[in-house]
Formats: structure tokens, sequence, C-alpha cells
């Protein structure tokens, strides 16, 4: 996905050829490419002051220096969790990796819909699998909560051995890990939400976690298509095992924010801001369904009242991606300050006090950011 949030960064920096609106005229992935080569090189800005202690924040016995994290798909090689941890993010998500290098699918397999501020990717799990990212994070100081997304790798006869692999690989390396068996770009995938499909998955993965050195906490993400039986199943299966937390949710294959709209007819998961309304709402359904259970609220954030509804909706954290790319590096900053003054005006003393504040509403379709 093209982040031209980064050009004003890329300019300052004396790289004249990569400003925002030649990002903007480049192949999507080839944009991509230089953004990452930037924050490898060190070009990204550092968070100069220390997050307010109202941002603080544990999730999943992680503890949290602000709850706004970079979701998984950005960096799908770990080529940049550090870079992305010293510019504030509460938590860095690489991934999604798989036990063996996958091209993914054939280009051109990412488009933006400028109209919407969404994006679109058929992107398919490319990544150059556990070996490579497994030698980039060892011994890699990451000053954040560091995720890792697991996967599938498209050819294999049995997806659910793929996983067990990627909790053995990683379980030492990561501070979490996600199970991602909702993205819509992997034929089949998404039938591990299935109940039986399902149990066996987390049994398995559980029980790889358990011979694991250290228990590193394993969440499971989840599509935002669901209808109201996928939702209960979902709940029924997560609720009768030691999963540590659910994450809502990966991209939609829905078109109904974005019709008439530059590449409705393409295929693949829709994300950015027309996610927004589906995957809050599904956020807040799933809250009804797992009571405490840890959440980390994605789909759609573009605003600070956009983040802080997914709290109210029921997150304990949030992650950012697509948004970035339209609303420019300083949303993470915009977001973080956002909170803080939401937290403020309702009295509290803390973010994790405004989680669930409005679940009902969001479940019902009533809330509104206002």
């Amino acid at each position: 996905m093209i982040f031209s949030a980064f050009s004003p960064l890329l300019r300052h920096a004396g790289l004249a050829s990569l400003t925002r609106d030649a990002l903007l005229r480049m192949d999507p992935e080839t944009a991509h490419g230089a953004t990452i080569a930037a924050l490898r090189l060190g070009l990204a800005p550092q968070s100069r002051h220390p997050d307010p202690p109202e941002l603080a924040t544990r999730l999943c016995g992680l503890d949290l220096a602000n709850p706004v994290g970079m979701a998984a798909g950005f960096d799908k090689n770990a080529e940049v969790p550090r870079p992305l941890a010293l510019m504030g993010f509460g938590m860095t998500e690489i991934g999604t990796v798989t036990p063996r290098p996958q091209e993914g699918n054939p280009r051109p397999r990412l488009f933006r819909v400028s109209q919407a501020q969404g994006v679109i990717n058929r992107m398919g799990f490319n990544n150059e699998g556990h070996d490579a990212v497994f030698a980039r994070l060892r011994g890699l100081r990451v000053p954040a909560v560091l995720g890792v997304n697991i996967g599938a790798n498209k050819d294999s006869e049995d997806f659910v051995a793929d996983y067990v692999l990627g909790v053995t690989r990683f379980a030492e390396l990561a501070d979490y890990l996600t199970v991602n068996v909702s993205s819509p770009n992997t034929p089949g995938l998404r039938n591990l939400q299935a109940d039986e499909a399902l149990r066996r998955l987390l049994g398995e993965v559980l029980s790889a976690r358990a011979r694991a050195k250290t228990r590193v906490p394993v969440l499971l993400k989840i599509a935002p298509d669901l209808d109201e039986a996928g939702m209960d199943a979902i709940a029924r299966v997560v609720l009768a095992t030691d999963l540590d937390g659910l994450i809502v949710s990966n991209t939609t294959i829905s078109r109904d924010a974005i019709r008439g709209m530059d590449h409705e007819g393409e295929s693949g998961g829709l994300s950015g801001r027309p996610l927004f309304e589906l995957s809050t709402r599904r956020l807040a359904q799933m809250r009804q369904r797992v009571g405490a259970l840890p959440m980390i609220g994605v789909g759609g954030i573009h605003s600070p009242q956009t983040a802080l509804a997914k709290f109210e909706a029921g997150a304990d954290a949030v992650q950012l991606y697509s948004a970035l790319v339209f609303g420019g590096l300083d949303l993470l900053d915009r977001i973080k300050r956002g909170l803080v003054a939401g937290i403020r005006a309702a009295g509290k003393t803390n973010i994790a006090e405004l989680a669930g504040t409005r679940t009902d509403d969001w479940a019902a379709g009533r809330a509104e950011t206002g």
C-alpha cells in the first residue's frame, strides 16, 4: 500500500523525487518499497516526548506506553519495527508471515479508492517467509510492543500446520502472536473461522504455545463480514479456550460503502475509511459476546474521533494503517492528543476507563462519531 503520508518526511530529507505527488503517481508497491527504504535509512521523525500517563494501558499482560499501534500489512517482512516504534506507536505488528516465502497474487493487486479514502488489496500474503523474518527480529530491540502476524502458505495441504509452525518459530521473539484467518485473499482461509475448523486450529495453536519456552499471548484476527451466527460460533469457541484476545477486524469483501467509485469491481479486501462503520459495529457486537476478553479495534480509523469511537465500542487498543496514506504522518500524534482530550472531557484519568462505554449503541447501529 502506498504510504504517501511519508512524503513530507522524504522531501525534508532531500529526496526530492519522492514528494507526495510523486508517490501518488508511482505504482503503489514501488512507492511502498521506497517508504520502507526511507524508514530503514532512519529518515522517520522520532517522537520527542514521552506519552502522557492517560494513554498508558495494559493489554494481554503487556504494558503499552500508548494504545495506538501499526497494523499488520505495512511491515510484512519485519524490516522497520524499530523505526515505527521510535515514531511513537505503542505497538507494531509485522507480517503476515508464512512458513515459506510467497510471491502473493499477480500485480496489479492494490488500488486506491481516493473518493472514499479507501484501499482495496488482494496481496495474497506476499512475504519472505519465516527464516528471513526470524533473522531480522533475533536480537532486535523494539521500544514498543511487538506483534507477529502469522499465516498459511496458499499451496499448503494443511493450513493449521502452518500456524503451528508460526507459533513454534516466533514464540520466543514476539510480545504477542496474531493468528490471521480472516484475509479474503487466500482461498479457503476464512473457512477456518467456522466452528469445528476453528476448534481444531485454536486447539493446535494453543498446544504449540504450551510447548514453547514462554507463554506468549495469542490473538485471533477475524473478518468484519461475519453474520450473527458466525459471531456466535467464534465467541463460543474462543471462550472455551485460553486464547488471549481478538483483533476486530480485517478487511471487508463488501463494496456497499464505495458503490459507483473507482475500482469498485476489483476483488480483494477493502480497508480505510469505508470500513469504519462495519468494523466498529462488529467490534461492539463481539464485545457483547466475549465479555472482558481483550480486543484490538482495527478498521477505518481516520481521526481522533473515530479512534475514540473504537474504545467506546469496546476496544482495549487500536491499530492504524490505511488512514495514514490519506491523513498524513502527523495523524498518529493527532490521534494520541485527541484521545487524551477525550479522556479528560469524559472526566476519566486513563484510556482504559473509556473502553466499552458505548458498546450497546455501536452494536445496535445507533452510534456516530460526531
